[in-house]
């Protein structure tokens, strides 16, 4: 079994990420798992993992834009912004026309400031925000930029229900982006379904299901390639691959900032960052031990 690459999870509701990589450790007999952009329990969908050396992989692929599907209930707001938390306001609903609702979406997509919700894993003066706010403490977060690419807003099926598309840089939080548009219609709300679709150039249709991935069939991993698809890459050859693993500059034809180094084979050899005129090694993958 091959241990080292790409896995792509369907997260289901009730499960942290956490869990999944937990899961995934005994199946694989592996510990180094780790994955790219946290999902809410709540939240199903797509969750890129990595196993073995390929885990170094990860902070290129945490940069990926992503697809969110869902829906939102106007009119109640809760403590976490989603249906996980209490509520603590109630307010009348407006009228929901296609019209306001595209408007209203309109306001919030491009470059865009959030303050983070009190419920989140972010930590202020040494502190999760999370922990605080289960002392029932709310302390000041400064805001954060954010790319909203895409956000369309529609009537949902139910009385005051929207529902949702969101396409986004990473570090956006959907709980916060719904309240805000709940905001803007004069009204509260808050997140009562939330899907990743897609993560960079990953889709969950290609993705492992929890029952597929119990059932005792025998799991594959992708390419480590699938990790940082999104960054240019350009092929070296031997003698470029054995400076790389010693840390050297190489000389490659490409303009952009960062590249992904392959091998003939199209093996990821390590990811490099412009410094100048040459390219200084910035992650190495360890050498296949087939190589």
């Amino acid at each position: 079994m091959t241990t080292n690459g790409t896995l792509l999870v369907d997260k289901p509701t009730g499960w942290t990420s956490h869990d999944v990589v937990g899961k995934l450790r005994g199946i694989l007999r592996e510990r180094r798992i780790g994955h790219a952009g946290t999902l809410d329990p709540m939240a199903t969908g797509l969750l890129v993992i990595a196993v073995g050396p390929s885990t170094r992989l990860l902070r290129y692929a945490q940069e990926s834009h992503k697809l969110y599907t869902g829906i939102a209930q106007l009119g109640i707001a809760t403590d976490s912004l989603d249906a996980d938390g209490a509520e603590i306001a109630r307010m009348a609903v407006p009228a929901l026309t296609e019209e306001s609702l595209r408007a209203v979406a309109a306001t919030l997509t491009g470059n865009i400031e959030q303050i983070p919700p009190m419920v989140s894993a972010i930590k202020i003066g040494g502190q999760k925000l999370y922990d605080l706010a289960r002392q029932g403490l709310e302390v000041e977060r400064p805001p954060r930029s954010v790319t909203i690419d895409e956000f369309v807003l529609l009537p949902g099926d139910d009385a005051g229900t929207v529902t949702f598309s969101v396409r986004c840089s990473t570090g956006t939080y959907i709980r916060t982006l719904l309240s805000d548009a709940a905001e803007r219609l004069g009204t509260v709300g808050h997140l009562t379904a939330l899907r990743r679709l897609e993560s960079g150039g990953s889709h969950v249709d290609q993705a492992w299901t929890m029952e597929r991935l119990t059932s005792g069939e025998p799991v594959t991993v992708a390419s480590p390639r699938d990790l940082v698809s999104g960054l240019a890459s350009c092929t070296v050859n031997d003698d470029q691959i054995r400076d790389i693993r010693h840390g050297k500059r190489v000389v490659l034809e490409s303009s952009d900032d960062l590249v992904v180094a392959l091998s003939d084979s199209g093996d990821v050899v390590a990811v490099l960052v412009r410094r100048g005129e040459s390219y200084q090694p910035e992650t190495v993958l360890a050498e296949s031990p087939s190589a």
